[in-house]
């Protein structure tokens, strides 16, 4: 099994909520949260000011740590024949945006960083960590966990 842990950005403002658009040749056009990988030896707090610059040419702050989800991508679901099961931790932290400019990811993944309302993402092909860093922020439960979000129709892993 392979192993991942992760820290993303949820930054809600003015009733829109910050995505970015990847695309890779393996899983196409996906909308996600800016994030990503927490390097060795690297804090996931920093991770997450660290990948909100990288991906969107804004700087962020963090405003409080929203919570944790894990989930095992079985290996019939990877995106490759042959990847063993994965398993993906991320935390996700609430951020605000102090400065910059949006821009698409110097020579990455992340080809436009958009504001978009809420009720328009259920309409887009997305990373199932959009979903739960939203029902993070909107519950604000207090185990900092919410349900899994399935997989499925617009929905990826």
């Amino acid at each position: 099994m392979s192993f991942r842990l992760a820290a993303y950005a949820v930054c809600v403002e003015d009733g829109r909520v910050l995505l970015g658009r990847h695309v890779s040749a393996r899983h196409g056009s996906n909308w996600t949260l800016p994030g990503g990988r927490v390097e060795h030896a690297e804090d996931p707090f920093d991770t997450v000011v660290r990948e909100v610059a990288e991906e969107t040419g804004c700087e962020a702050v963090v405003e409080r740590l929203l919570g944790a989800d894990s989930r095992v991508v079985p290996a019939a679901e990877r995106p490759a024949p042959g990847l063993p099961e994965h398993q993906n931790v991320g935390i996700f932290y609430e951020v605000r945006i102090t400065g910059g400019e949006l821009r698409p990811e110097p020579g990455g993944g992340i080809v436009e960083s958009v504001w978009t309302p809420p009720a328009e993402v259920a309409r887009l092909r997305r990373s199932s960590l959009v979903d739960v860093g939203l029902a993070l922020a909107r519950t604000r439960p207090a185990t900092g966990r919410v349900p899994p979000v399935p997989v499925g129709g617009l929905i990826r892993h």
